[in-house]
């Protein structure tokens, strides 16, 4: 049996030694001929230089160098698309997904019972706010997805060699894995743990990044945004209709219907609630774009093994 690891870094420098050492030796106990691929996501620290010296204590360590940063995303395609493992995990590198789980999910997978193995976390040692919006982005996932038992899951999971087939058989550009691995169905499994808090340094991956990946999730797993904009104009014209009856009885009545100030008003409403849909709309337009354009996901500068 042969096991493969993904692991993006993108300027970890500082913590490549610790995260490697864990994950060998929590590999150590698998009977498995082991593979663990770095994807240099176009560091601009000694990130490389770290996992090149690394390699040459331990050539069981296999390094994909990408042409620029492509994002996070692209990074975990590049090497799940290299690997040649009987089984494959993907983790980040910044050690928030402990290693030490890896046993416990090739366990899982080889009793037959699944076979992809998800890691949910049940609680998070983030800061307050990211840790807020993080959870708010998974409630809204779930709801606009249908996919109930994503909630807490991140990257973080173990597949089978035809799972994992099934998965690269999707070759959009706009991509949100832990939904993926969901969408395309085989047996699946949990394990849980605690999240810990990052063990050295900032999170490489920005707000606007995260923000970019939520509305990926979102846009390419629902339509309620698209059909909101439609049951919403519905909602509006009812809405005028009952205005309209209103002022054509006040003006029968001799009651005074309303001023400028409420026409105004309702003029900036509905002007505001088209910008909303413009944008909806916008965001799917420019997938469509996106994915029309036919760019490669990633480029390979450079490979070590």
């Amino acid at each position: 049996m042969k096991l493969s690891v993904v692991i993006p870094i993108y300027n970890e420098e500082a913590l490549i030694p610790r995260l490697l050492e864990r994950v060998f030796t929590a590999l150590s106990a698998i009977k498995a001929e082991i593979e663990v691929i770095c994807v240099d996501d176009g560091s601009t620290d000694n990130s490389l230089q770290s996992l090149k010296a690394y390699h040459e204590k331990d050539e069981r360590l296999k390094i994909i160098s990408l042409s620029r940063n492509f994002g996070h995303q692209a990074a975990y395609t590049a090497g799940l698309e290299h690997t040649g493992g009987d089984y494959v995990v993907m983790m980040d590198g910044d050690l928030q997904d402990p290693p030490e789980l890896i046993p416990r999910m090739v366990a899982m997978a080889e009793s037959g019972t699944c076979d992809i193995v998800h890691a949910r976390r049940t609680a998070r040692r983030e800061k307050f706010f990211k840790k807020l919006g993080l959870m708010l982005f998974h409630y809204i996932f779930k709801k606009l997805s249908g996919m109930e038992d994503v909630a807490n899951i991140g990257n973080f999971s173990l597949m089978n060699r035809q799972s994992l087939q099934a998965l690269l058989s999707y070759k959009e550009r706009s991509r949100y894995l832990p939904g993926l691995r969901f969408y395309i169905g085989f047996r699946q499994g949990v394990v849980e743990y605690e999240r810990d808090d990052r063990l050295d340094g900032r999170a490489k991956i920005s707000l606007p990044a995260l923000y970019r990946l939520a509305l990926d999730a979102l846009f390419s797993f629902s339509e309620v945004p698209i059909r909101l904009c439609f049951f919403t104009g519905l909602a509006g014209m009812f809405i005028c209709f009952i205005a309209l009856i209103y002022v054509l009885v006040s003006k029968i009545t001799g009651l005074a219907p309303f001023g400028w100030s409420s026409t105004t008003l309702s003029i900036y409403f509905m002007g505001f609630i088209q910008l909303i849909f413009l944008g909806i709309l916008g965001e799917y337009l420019f997938r469509t774009y996106h994915e029309s354009r036919h760019r490669p996901v990633y480029l390979v500068r450079e490979i070590i093994e």
